[in-house]
């Protein structure tokens, strides 16, 4: 039985080797249909006014699937361009009962994988990357390396093997604190044969990530972090928001937790290096929530990149999408990305009608779904009046 966490409580605000493979991936097989209207009436495109009605309905469904799915803590982060909702649901550790603080940073997860896309497509953009080289442009070694593409890499359908296999296992489960470079996690992975011919489906899988991260170095002449600082991190001022490079960077806010065998929540390793460009970054709610417009609605590409951005298809394997497109997933009509792994799970989505953008982190994974999105699914109802 899972560990019930010490009762909830709040602050609204107005105005291993089993589990690992799953823990580093965070895939989720629950499948969600797309809300749909029996009239024709127009939908608003205006946001909504998150007044006090909205707000204690927001709560009160934050507070059920909180305490429904035993998550020790949550923050949820609401804002339209005039308004926005918060609050702390829970706690941060269930060993002190401290409570959860709305302003604390999270680990994103595979929301990092969105910044890591969206690099790719700038470079796009200024002719020094292009969409269908292939792979072996800029990395040696990689299996099918001269037909798989960055599309193809951005979009998970490139076929290849994750880096989460029997060896990685092995030396992850022998030192839990070892840092590992994108090279040594890549090695894992290359010396697997592909899965599948490229293009042929869509699994889900860190490797396609981790690659494009070597793309962008290759293409900058730049580490991953420092291009990340100048391009996306310091132009839209996300001063929270962080790539760790060294344990020295691996500070969290909360503490993370996930079912042991027995199912009790315990708390996770703490170790950003085996994610690299695919999940190592760490932002506060409001730097997430920033950021969710500006991925939906492409701001940083151009007009025509954007738009080749969003054609996606559902994924095979992966994460809980409706459709899954370059770095971008869409639920209900929203647009965004989602994360998983070592204790935490996070959610960002943004609609462009409404304009209205949801953010969520949670301190625990691998429960019976991906919490952020079954969440989200009874929120965004609320938000769209439906």
């Amino acid at each position: 039985m899972r560990t019930t966490p010490p009762p909830l409580r709040r602050a609204a605000v107005l105005a291993l080797p089993l589990l690992l493979l799953a823990l580093l991936v965070g895939c989720s097989d629950d499948e969600g249909e797309p809300g749909s209207s029996a009239t024709t009436t127009t939908a608003p495109t205006g946001p909504p006014v998150l007044d006090a009605a909205l707000t204690d309905e927001l709560q009160a469904t934050t507070d059920a699937v909180v305490e429904e799915m035993g998550v020790p803590g949550a923050v949820v982060l609401v804002t339209t361009p005039d308004d926005r909702w918060e609050t702390a649901v829970g706690v941060t550790d269930l060993e002190t009962g401290e409570p959860m603080e709305t302003g604390l940073r999270w680990p994103l997860r595979s929301i990092t994988k969105s910044f890591t896309v969206t690099l790719v497509l700038q470079l796009a953009d200024e002719g020094l990357v292009d969409l269908d080289d292939t792979i072996d442009t800029y990395v040696d070694g990689v299996p099918n390396g001269d037909q798989v593409t960055l599309r193809q890499l951005a979009d998970m359908s490139s076929g290849l093997p994750d880096y989460t296999n029997e060896a990685f296992i092995a030396a992850f489960s022998a030192d839990p604190e070892r840092q590992l470079s994108v090279e040594e996690l890549l090695a894992f992975a290359t010396a697997e044969p592909a899965r599948a011919e490229p293009g042929t489906d869509r699994v889900y899988t860190n490797t396609n990530t981790l690659l494009l991260g070597e793309v962008v170095e290759e293409a900058t002449g730049q580490p991953f972090a420092e291009a990340l600082q100048e391009r996306i991190l310091g132009p839209l001022e996300l001063e929270d928001t962080t790539y760790p490079i060294s344990p020295d960077d691996w500070t969290t806010d909360a503490v993370g937790y996930q079912p042991d065998d027995d199912g009790e929540l315990a708390p996770q390793p703490v170790n950003y290096s085996v994610f690299g460009p695919a999940g190592a970054m760490i932002a506060s709610l409001d730097d997430l929530a920033a950021w969710g417009p500006v991925l939906a609605t492409g701001d940083l590409v151009e007009p025509a990149t954007q738009q080749a951005r969003l054609e996606g298809a559902p994924l095979d394997e992966g994460p809980e999408y409706d459709s899954y497109a370059l770095g971008i997933g869409e639920l209900d009509g929203w647009w965004g990305h989602t994360g998983e792994g070592f204790g935490f799970t996070a959610l960002v989505m943004h609609d462009a009608d409404i304009q209205t953008t949801v953010a969520v982190a949670m301190n625990a994974s691998q429960l019976e779904s991906h919490a952020p999105t079954t969440l989200f699914r009874e929120l965004a109802p609320i938000l769209e009046g439906t």
